[in-house]
Formats: C-alpha cells, sequence, structure tokens
C-alpha cells in the first residue's frame, strides 16, 4: 500500500484529537458570576490551562515526528498499518487523561489527582511502546519498506527516539509520589521530542512524500 494513505488518515486523527482538547476548557467561567468574579475563576483554572498546553504540545509534536517517519516510506505494509492504529488508540484516548487530570488536580483529593495523572502516564506509555515499535519495524524492514532501500541513520538514533518510554515509565512512577511531579516529566519529555531524534528525509524523500510516489 502507498505510504500517503497512512499519512493521510493518521493526519486526521492527530487533528481530531488536538481539536478535542479544547473542549475541556469551555465551560470555564460560565457560573463565575454565582459566586466569585470571572478573574478568580479564569485564574483557578490553571490546571485546565496546564493540561491542554502539555496535551497539545505532546500530540504536536507526535504528529510532526509521524510526518517525519512518514518522509521515508515507500510503502507500508500490514504489520506497519497495525502498529499505527495501536498508535493512534493512545493519540484518541489522551483527552480522556487530561481531562481527568484537569479535573482533579487542585479540586479533588490528592489521591483523585495522582490515579490521574497515573492514568496520564499510561496512556504515553502506550503511545511511546506503539510510536518505537513503528521506527524499529521501519528499520527493519527497511529494505522493502523505505524509500531507496535503506535508512541513513544517525548514531544512537534508535536509543534516542526509545528512550522517552522509559522516561514516561518514570514519569508514571513518580505520579503515585506526587502529581505534579508526573506532570513536570511529561512537559519535559514533550520538550525532549521536540528535538529531532529521527533522521531529517532528503529533499527527495519530501518530494516522493509529497507526491504519494
Amino acid at each position: 500500500m502507498n505510504s500517503r494513505r497512512l499519512e493521510s488518515f493518521s493526519d486526521g486523527v492527530f487533528a481530531v484529537a488536538m481539536t478535542v482538547l479544547v473542549f475541556d476548557l469551555l465551560p470555564i467561567g460560565k457560573d463565575a458570576a454565582t459566586a466569585h468574579g470571572l478573574t478568580y475563576v479564569l485564574l483557578s483554572a490553571w490546571p485546565q490551562y496546564a493540561a491542554y498546553a502539555i496535551s497539545f504540545l505532546t500530540i504536536g509534536i507526535m504528529w510532526l515526528n509521524h510526518h517525519t517517519m512518514a518522509a521515508h516510506l515507500r510503502q507500508v505494509d500490514r504489520g506497519l498499518l497495525l502498529l499505527n492504529l495501536l498508535l493512534l488508540i493512545g493519540v484518541v484516548a489522551l483527552p480522556f487523561p487530561t481531562a481527568l487530570v484537569a479535573g482533579h488536580l487542585n479540586q479533588g483529593t490528592p489521591g483523585a489527582a495522582k490515579v490521574a495523572t497515573v492514568t496520564y502516564g499510561l496512556v504515553m506509555i502506550v503511545i511511546s511502546i506503539a510510536f518505537g515499535s513503528m521506527w524499529l519495524y521501519l528499520t527493519s524492514h527497511q529494505a522493502t519498506l523505505a524509500r531507496g532501500g535503506r535508512l541513513e541513520l544517525p548514531r544512537h538514533a534508535r536509543l534516542r527516539f526509545t528512550g522517552g518510554l522509559w522516561g514516561y515509565v518514570i514519569g508514571t512512577a513518580a505520579a503515585f509520589w506526587s502529581a505534579a511531579a508526573g506532570l513536570v516529566i511529561y512537559a519535559l519529555l514533550a520538550v525532549y521530542y521536540v528535538f529531532e531524534n529521527l533522521p531529517t528525509p532528503s529533499a527527495e524523500e519530501e518530494e516522493g512524500a509529497a507526491d504519494g510516489r
């Protein structure tokens, strides 16, 4: 199958997941006149803003890395499509733990905040496993899937790209102790993935991906 179909379908899923994140912000301020002023309500909703920002940045960076990976593909097979579906399961599910964190970080009990943050971490672990598995699958099948039949891999590229998984494991473990500590680690991991951990596609690969060749 042509890799363009995989990328187009995935782009739509990423876009929907990023859009759904904003729904948790819409109720903020609606009942401000009944108890407190609007300024107080807006400022006290900082967990919603933080959860939204972390998740939006995380999904956005995943989309960037997914595009980089797809640009290296000449075609896809059933195994890669299944791994991509596993990735998208996690991406679509991410707004759920985001809403949990937003709702319980400063309004629920400390135990509820920890459970919400751990749930967030577990979803990110699934996403990291799927993303890392896709990249490892591509590198192990590059003769049939990669453009030109091979990838120019920087030294330690596999380790750098899959290393974030252990970061999410650490963040999830830290969330059992402190919800705030878990969120800080998740935010730092989003920054980590801003930097290119995958080889940059060549101009020929980008042109081929755009043309669907």
